[in-house]
């Protein structure tokens, strides 16, 4: 059996960050997969970058690590790109759109928003049909670990990250398989009401195509909120009466 860490949506707040890496290696976890958003909204997108890339095995692109290559015509994207540089701003967006695994004869599918794209959100309380459609092969996913040979084989697992809220759901198809959805939450801007990083274990047998035992489980930590919000404001981060209340609540602004 094997624990991966899944993480997302940091959002420049590197104390978040580093409390779940603390949390993640206090339980001797080696494998971090990373479902986007690493920037935005926080006072450090460039050390979050540089931090990211260090301990993720994997990372994906979010909507803003594609967003803040665009033009930008506010304050605060402008101040973003400027923190990040040309050579991290050219990392974010050649970030792949999915990651595919084989855990304990289980295909799990990650990415960040949903199949379609970065931008194309799927709240917690989706209808059931925008639910199985994140299990559906797209020109954005494609058709891997062996689609040519099983070509309507779909994942049996999905987790993605976007909407800062975590849940798991079982969902019951009309071929009465049961899917599984889960979301990982945000590390950097929670928006359930919880003002904990929060983020999610996968446990398995890797890469076995057996049936075996497996688990999910979403984890809060605490973090230093209040050295998040001074580093803004010594920052001189736009924004920052936002940013404030957000991490304070655990709510969207």
């Amino acid at each position: 059996m094997e624990k991966i860490a899944v993480i997302s949506d940091i959002h420049g707040n590197l104390p978040a960050l580093e409390a779940v890496v603390k949390d993640i290696r206090r339980r001797r976890i080696k494998r971090i997969l990373c479902l986007g958003d690493l920037v935005g909204k926080g006072p450090q997108p460039a050390e979050t970058v540089d931090r990211v890339r260090e301990i993720c095995e994997q990372t994906v692109q979010g909507n803003w690590d594609l967003g803040i290559n665009r033009p930008q015509d506010k304050a605060a994207g402008i101040w973003q790109q400027e923190k990040l540089g040309a050579e991290r701003l050219d990392y974010l967006r050649s970030l792949p759109y999915c990651i595919d695994l084989q855990l304990s004869g289980k295909w799990l599918r990650l990415f960040h928003a949903s199949a379609l794209s970065v931008d194309h959100r799927v709240p917690r309380k989706a209808p059931k049909k925008d639910k199985l459609a994140l299990f559906q092969h797209t020109a954005m996913t494609g058709m891997p670990l062996g689609s040519d040979s099983e070509p309507d084989r779909i994942p049996d697992i999905v987790g993605y990250g976007d909407i800062h809220i975590p849940y798991l759901q079982t969902i019951k198809t009309k071929q009465k398989k049961g899917l599984i959805v889960f979301n990982t939450g945000s590390v950097g801007a929670p928006y359930d009401g919880i003002p904990a990083a929060c983020y999610t274990i996968v446990e398995g047998i890797p890469e076995s195509a057996a049936a075996g035992p497996y688990s999910i489980q979403t984890v809060r930590v605490p973090y230093d909120i209040d050295k998040a919000i001074a580093i803004a404001e010594e920052t001189g981060m736009p924004g920052i009466e936002r940013f404030r209340y957000e991490m304070k609540h655990g709510v969207e602004m």
